[in-house]
């Protein structure tokens, strides 16, 4: 935990990015880490998590964290939350909570509450188009017999 609130300080003196860190662990060895690169990299999703999450990815040579820890400076938002449910690792640790973040200027409330509400309804407008014809991609899919579920 103490490497991850190192690089959440450090990414963020650097001009990175917002205060955030991230460790990966598998067996007692580092396999990934990533702060946050939202400001350099000019990419929204550039948050710890998902950078730490694609660096133990690549190290590991794949798509999922079985039986890795993730060590995060901060409880992970809605994007990185859900970004960790597919990842699959065993276990979360965070040291700073969402409120914590918030009060830092770092609200994703409502983000949350969003969720909740209707597509068509959120603060960004979702309309579903051409269903029908994109549904042919998952027939395709669910007759793959070559796929690797995830």
């Amino acid at each position: 935990m103490r490497q991850a609130i190192e690089l959440a300080k450090t990414g963020m003196l650097a001009g990175n990015g917002g205060p955030f860190g991230c460790v990966i662990v598998k067996d007692g060895k580092v396999v990934g880490q990533g702060s946050n690169l939202v400001l350099k990299t000019k990419d929204p999703t550039a948050h710890a998590e998902v950078v730490a999450i694609r660096d133990a990815c690549k190290t590991l040579d794949h798509f999922q964290l079985e039986g890795c820890e993730v060590y995060t400076s901060c409880e992970p938002c809605p994007m990185c939350l859900g970004a960790i449910f597919w990842a699959r690792p065993a276990k979360v640790f965070f040291a700073c909570t969402k409120e914590d973040a918030a009060e830092a200027g770092f609200d994703d409330e409502f983000i949350y509450q969003e969720i909740e509400v209707k597509p068509e309804n959120r603060r960004i407008p979702m309309v579903s188009l051409m269903r029908e014809e994109s549904l042919k991609a998952f027939e395709l899919w669910k007759e793959k017999g070559d796929k690797d579920l995830y």
